[in-house]
């Protein structure tokens, strides 16, 4: 082969990936962009704290819920008419839900783009895998979790400015221009792969996991409010038990189930799976809750909230090229166990702001937490695929990223309700906060006279968010744990 043959070959991989990148920014941006707007939407559709967690999370349990059809939807029908697919999905849905007068039409909005997000996700990682050799994968796989982790932290600054200028719909409609963008590029340089087994695609399956997770979700959201021992609280645990039941005995009863099961019997792909759902638990959460204390708390506008979390995406940039490169000096084992100690690190730090912290705290733990995940992304990446043949790509890819969306969806759900509860726990009686109440409806009570009410109101909701932080940081030093437990000492996927 002459120099300039492996030229071309290496501009067309490399054109590839950033076709990939757009489109993976695309349904990343989906998600964070929204964090941003939460204290606006709250407003002007007057959602309570559960309508706001529905909002983010309708997306993300739906995306994760479909994943795994997807990804052998992707597999079947092939990777790039997936993600073509998903894309005019994102593209249409996005423009409704700019449009959305209510709070419920626009989780139904954001539940639609979850379709759209499910189908491109699995495909992004799964035409990466057809294009790299395995010696080129994990830099390939830096720059894709580069971009995403960037995309998620980058999003709110762009949100912030959309929302100063356009309000919250703009967020939206922007979204569904980028995703057109992104069609163009992907029908113009990547090319069509698709496993040659053409496995059957198990609808039932894929609507027994999304109703599992979305009820499991559900009964965290709804707690705060009903409290654990309420019918309904009760009832969707139930359903999400039984739907759970259903979905495993189909996989272990089908002739080609739509998992396999056997995948979590390799040390790799349990340990590494594992160790980032934990782990997505803590940083899914962090910007739906620091937005709030950006605008609510410090008064910042919602473009001066983007601008502060920043930081975050400085750290995952920042660090990515280094994790890129650990698993060759370190391995797969410390490198995710070195990260996740950093991103704990990071919410440590969280942990102590209060009304009156100075911003180098704000700046110190958003920059550690995203080093962290710069930092681990990589080696996590390569060792789940790695553990998966290159037929089942897309399936593996869509697995991948099922254990982290579930994460981020039990993370704001989660981490969510601590902050809600512990709002309430925290404020002064004079403050008469009730059941369903939040910081932003407790503030639109008080008059601007009421300077001491205001403050106590701050104090009560820095303190519950100082404990969701711990928490935070207690699940990113779990992931660590669990890779390092799980994970062979000499892991090293090629």
């Amino acid at each position: 082969m002459s120099v300039g043959e492996t030229s071309a070959d290496d501009l067309r991989r490399w054109g590839i990936l950033a076709a990939v990148c757009v489109a993976l920014a695309v349904i990343v941006v989906d998600n964070t962009i929204l964090n941003v707007a939460i204290p606006t939407i709250e407003d002007e559709l007057g959602a309570s704290t559960a309508q706001l967690q529905a909002v983010v999370n309708s997306y993300v349990v739906v995306f994760a819920g479909l994943l795994v059809a997807a990804g052998l939807v992707a597999d079947r029908y092939g990777r790039r008419l997936a993600v073509l697919a998903g894309l005019g999905v994102l593209a249409g849905a996005s423009a409704l839900a700019a449009f959305a007068s209510t709070a419920w039409f626009l989780v139904a909005a954001r539940a639609v783009m979850g379709v759209g997000a499910a189908l491109v996700m699995p495909g992004t990682l799964a035409i990466l895998v057809h294009a790299f050799a395995p010696g080129e994968r994990v830099k390939a796989f830096a720059a894709w979790s580069a971009v995403g982790s960037a995309a998620m932290a980058i999003g709110p600054l762009v949100g912030g400015l959309l929302v100063e200028e356009w309000g919250w719909p703009g967020i939206f409609l922007v979204n569904a221009v980028l995703a057109v963008v992104a069609m163009v590029l992907i029908s113009w340089l990547v090319p069509e792969s698709r496993d040659r087994l053409g496995r059957a695609v198990d609808l039932v399956g894929a609507v027994a996991s999304t109703v599992a997770m979305g009820a499991f979700v559900a009964a965290i959201i709804l707690v705060p409010d009903l409290g654990l021992a309420s019918p309904v609280v009760l009832a969707t645990v139930v359903l999400a038990v039984l739907a759970a039941a259903a979905f495993w005995l189909r996989q272990r009863r089908a002739a080609t189930p739509m998992v396999d099961l056997g995948l979590y019997r390799d040390r790799r792909f349990a340990g590494a799976s594992a160790a980032v759902a934990v782990l997505a638990i803590g940083t899914g959460s962090v910007l739906f809750v620091l937005t709030q204390h950006l605008q609510h708390v410090l008064d910042r506008s919602p473009l001066q909230a983007g601008l502060a979390v920043v930081p975050l995406a400085v750290g995952v940039v920042g660090a990515s090229p280094v994790g890129a490169r650990m698993p060759g000096w370190f391995g797969h084992r410390r490198s995710i166990a070195t990260g996740f100690t950093v991103t704990a690190s990071g919410f440590a730090v969280l942990a102590v702001l209060t009304p009156t912290s100075s911003d180098v705290v704000l700046v110190g733990g958003l920059f550690l937490a995203g080093a962290g995940s710069g930092l681990a992304s990589p080696a996590v990446h390569a060792t789940v695929l790695g553990a998966v043949p290159p037929d089942r790509a897309g399936m593996g890819s869509a697995l991948n990223d099922t254990h982290q969306q579930l994460g981020i969806a039990l993370g704001v759900a989660l981490i969510g309700s601590v902050v809600a509860v512990g709002y309430r726990w925290f404020a002064p009686a004079e403050l008469n906060v009730h059941v369903g109440s939040s910081l932003a409806s407790t503030l639109a009570g008080l008059g601007p006279e009421q300077h001491d009410l205001v403050r106590a109101a701050h104090l009560a909701f820095t303190q519950a968010q100082s404990i969701a932080m711990l928490l935070c940081a207690a699940f990113a030093i779990t992931g660590a744990v669990i890779a390092w437990c799980v994970l062979e000492p000499e892991c090293r996927t090629s």
